[in-house]
């Protein structure tokens, strides 16, 4: 709940004071929590000391992000960052600074395993170093419209040192203007696609980007790019994580993404960057080029979905993160199951369970979607029915009916992967797992350790409603290593399921 690794950035310099609490400490924070230098370079650890009358085997200390995740009320919001168990009356302890983004953090010292204060919390501070950057030199904001006020803003996008971070507009249609903070603004007079120079300058230099603006004198957005992205931990398992998260989708030029493995607070650090709205519960999140407007909290514990404006039109997108133990291709491809067998796991996994519940809580997003289009996106930890196929043999089996498949397409769902590429043999689209290659035990079938991972399709989009698809994708960057994963240029361990629709 708490041991979650965090995002990488470029090199860090953490500068630490004391924090009042939102609340008054209550009487049971009568310890000490002190830190023993006021900067740390991140690759070096943060060094505390400590003291409480009250020492258990299992009282830690948490980072936490700020605002965010952190027990203000003594309760739990959401996981910690970092953190280490500290079992006696006095004593030291360290925290590790690589992997941690820019912002500010606090650490909390606490109670058994549980959220009582111990001490007065201590503020972190994390600065960026290194000269700045964008993500990547080239990008789009999202579209206007004719005559209507525009605002979009690049001030988040920038990376490494942001001391004195100011933007300039330095080429661009006369319409649009930037501030110093970086927003952009202005009324478009006429349609068509723009583009504007933007310079970011601070205390250690500047660095130049293209922003592209398409402006609408129709429907605001007329094509839509979709998303479906299991995070990996949120990102952090890979160097700079979140900067690489954040060049993926400029360069894809993504509208809207069902996220999973949020892990707590990654849709909103990625939303304060790009400007973008957001809406998480812990694991799962939405999170949206264009304005949420309305929020459906989880359903069966593994799915959200938030309502989007898309200009005249309104778009559902739903974002699941089924169970993924027992896994149907380990018992099919290590296991040898019956189909009947692989059907009575995937019960007891939970899957089949959660997917009744999400496709019945979506009944009246599927009743209302002639009017208001409706995706399912998520990694669903299973197969589909349309890969396993009497004509496309997976690991020997001919047809099988995967609930988490039937149960979508039985409600009017359409497969938009399977769609755009019919033919699962030509196609088959696998989203896991273009880093693990060779499998590495565990779910009961360690003997097969060594052997090649069983590849398959377990992420997906989903759709119902007014929409095209134009063309579908399963994406990654670079030629990720199963190895050394933290120096790989993709940040996840599954494919991203990208589909562009035409919207009528």
């Amino acid at each position: 709940m708490r041991k979650v690794l965090a995002l990488v950035m470029a090199v860090l310099t953490i500068t630490v004071v004391a924090v009042s609490p939102a609340q008054p400490a209550v009487a049971a924070a009568d310890g000490t929590l002190t830190v023993s230098s006021v900067s740390v370079t991140v690759g070096t650890d943060v060094r505390f000391t400590y003291s409480t009358p009250r020492p258990t085997a299992k009282n830690w200390v948490g980072l936490y992000t700020d605002p965010g995740n952190g027990p203000v009320n003594e309760k739990y919001v959401g996981p910690s960052t970092k953190w280490v168990y500290t079992p006696s009356a006095n004593g030291s302890g360290t925290l590790p600074t690589a992997g941690l983004a820019a912002g500010t953090y606090v650490l909390y010292f606490l109670y058994n395993d549980g959220y009582t204060w111990l001490a007065q919390p201590v503020s972190v501070r994390l600065t960026a170093g290194g000269t700045p950057r964008f993500p990547t030199s080239a990008f789009t904001l999202r579209n206007a419209k004719v005559g209507a006020a525009y605002s979009a803003t690049v001030g988040g996008l920038v990376q490494g040192d942001t001391t004195g971070l100011t933007f300039t507009k330095t080429s661009g249609p006369a319409w649009a203007t930037v501030s110093a903070t970086g927003m952009v603004t202005g009324t478009p007079a006429t349609a068509g696609t723009t583009t504007l120079d933007i310079r970011a300058t601070t205390a250690s230099g500047s660095t130049t980007a293209t922003a592209t603006i398409r402006v609408q004198s129709g429907a605001l957005v007329p094509q839509l790019r979709a998303l479906s992205w299991n995070l990996w931990h949120g990102g952090t398992v890979v160097t700079s994580g979140r900067e690489k998260q954040l060049k993926f989708l400029l360069e894809r030029d993504i509208d809207v993404i069902g996220i999973q493995e949020n892990k707590g607070s990654a849709a909103q650090a990625l939303a304060a960057a790009l400007g973008w709205s957001y809406f998480q519960d812990s694991d799962i999140a939405v999170l949206s080029r264009y304005p949420i407007t309305g929020t459906t909290p989880t359903v069966a514990g593994s799915a959200i979905a938030a309502t989007i404006n898309l200009g005249a039109r309104s778009l559902r997108l739903w974002s699941a993160h089924l169970g993924y133990t027992p896994y149907g291709p380990y018992d099919a491809c290590f296991g040898r199951m019956t189909v009947s067998q692989l059907q009575s796991r995937e019960s007891s996994s939970g899957r089949t369970g959660e997917i009744n519940s999400i496709v019945t809580a979506m009944k009246n997003d599927l009743a209302a979607a002639s009017t208001t289009p409706v995706l399912l996106t998520g990694d669903f930890n299973a197969p589909s029915h349309l890969d396993w196929t009497a004509t496309n043999s997976r690991c020997g089996y001919g047809p099988v009916a995967w609930p988490t498949s039937t149960v979508p397409a039985n409600a009017g769902l359409i497969d938009s992967y399977r769609q755009a590429h019919p033919d699962p043999a030509k196609d088959p689209g696998n989203t896991w797992s273009p880093v693990y290659k060779t499998f590495t035990g565990g779910y009961g079938y360690d003997s097969h350790t060594g052997e090649p991972e069983p590849q398959d399709r377990i992420d997906f989009v989903h759709y119902r409603g007014p929409l095209n698809v134009l063309s579908s994708d399963a994406l990654w960057e670079g030629t990720p290593e199963q190895s050394n994963p933290s120096a790989n240029a993709w940040p996840s361990d599954h494919a991203a399921v990208l589909t562009v629709f035409q919207v009528n």
